[in-house]
């Protein structure tokens, strides 16, 4: 740990000794910015760029508040999907080494029953989604009374129409004037600040547009020119690279599936991620790609979002995005905390000039490239 910037010596002794097993140096913008307002007993809703460290932001002072001693529900973190559920768990897992702190997920879709008994166990944690979280709480099974923060996280999503009055609802089942309430996002459009401010208590608003604690992120910004009905001879060509962990973007679940069937046909086997899948069928492709036993994953941008998935070398634009935002957005998921990588955008003409101002954003010159006896090259003037 750094001489220079101790971690906030308010935080419990579990925590600085994870701290220090984790070996961080300094904390990002986000979380020493977030923390001391967080253990201030605040309302906070914070943006912050993908990769940045905001579930460690909210979690730290979040598990400094539980008491292990008292048998209750004490903190109820909501996201958007199961993938993100189970990620928040083990960094619970991981941070809470030691403390007696206890914590259940609350997934749709997973045995009801079995999550009835989990909390029969009064876990100090929630971690669930929104349908099913607020349904236990309709059965009076997850009692909300004694709930002293809630999390939204990924905060953009869950105040969207879809699941906007449930997460209300859930908001409202805990008492206002014990309640704190937390909301950390990679982007925090004008709407759902508003929507914060109408359930928070004169919440503190943070963003972070850039973070200047991480080092420059060494990403090389690509791409190929190609019109749209070409685009899976180079995703092709890419996915037979050696040696890479490539995170690839499609804009629907239909071309999705389409692209992964024309891989399979060419004998390469890709994972998949969107919201039409089982739940096992997710966790398994997730699962194999985070070991390194399959090399490329197709995702949409919902089932992606939030994710940490470490080692991706590559992110490719494969439907390239309408918005900057997006742009930059799924361009955080490699070169994390200073790590090296490459973004990679297939595009055509008019996407060309789009990708040209996006990448002004990262400070980068996307450079153009071709395929030459498998291998990417610079194109020839």
């Amino acid at each position: 740990m750094s001489d220079t910037q101790p971690i906030i010596p308010q935080l419990k002794p579990f925590l600085q000794q994870a701290w220090e097993k984790a070996e961080f140096e300094t904390m990002t913008s986000v979380q020493s910015t977030a923390i001391p307002l967080i253990l201030e007993g605040k309302d906070v809703a914070a943006e912050s760029p993908t990769g940045t460290g905001k579930t460690l932001a909210y979690l730290l002072p979040v598990l400094n508040k539980i008491d292990p001693k008292r048998q209750n529900t004490q903190a109820v973190i909501l996201a958007s999907s199961q993938e993100l559920v189970m990620q928040i768990l083990s960094e619970i897992q991981k941070w809470g080494e030691g403390s007696d702190i206890k914590a259940a997920t609350l997934i749709g879709g997973a045995n009801l029953k079995r999550q009835i008994d989990k909390l029969k166990k009064s876990p100090h944690v929630i971690i669930g989604t929104p349908g099913r979280t607020y349904e236990l709480i309709k059965q009076k099974k997850l009692k909300m009374h004694k709930v002293q923060t809630v999390v939204l996280d990924e905060g953009d999503q869950l105040l969207t129409p879809k699941h906007n009055e449930t997460v209300k609802n859930i908001v409202k089942s805990t008492l206002a004037d014990q309640r704190q309430l937390l909301l950390f996002s990679a982007t925090l459009p004008p709407a759902i600040e508003q929507g914060i401010k109408n359930l928070a208590n004169e919440p503190e608003i943070i963003r972070v547009k850039k973070d200047e604690t991480i080092d420059a992120a060494k990403i090389e910004h690509i791409y190929f020119r190609s019109e749209q009905r070409d685009k899976i001879k180079i995703l092709e060509k890419i996915a037979r690279l050696k040696g890479i962990k490539t995170l690839v973007f499609i804009k629907d679940i239909a071309n999705l599936t389409i692209a992964a069937e024309k891989l399979k046909f060419k004998d390469i086997h890709v994972g998949q991620l969107h919201s039409d899948l089982t739940k096992q069928d997710r966790q398994r492709y997730l699962t194999k790609f985070r070991e390194g036993d399959s090399e490329m994953l197709l995702v949409t941008d919902i089932a992606a979002r939030g994710l940490d998935i470490k080692g991706v070398t590559h992110v490719l634009h494969f439907d390239f995005p309408r918005e900057q935002e997006q742009y930059v957005h799924r361009s955080g998921r490699t070169g994390r905390f200073g790590a090296e990588g490459t973004v990679i955008s297939i595009v055509n003409e008019r996407e060309e000039r789009d990708l040209k101002k996006f990448s002004k954003a990262l400070n980068a010159e996307p450079a153009l490239k071709e395929f030459y006896n498998g291998k990417i090259v610079d194109v020839k003037k």
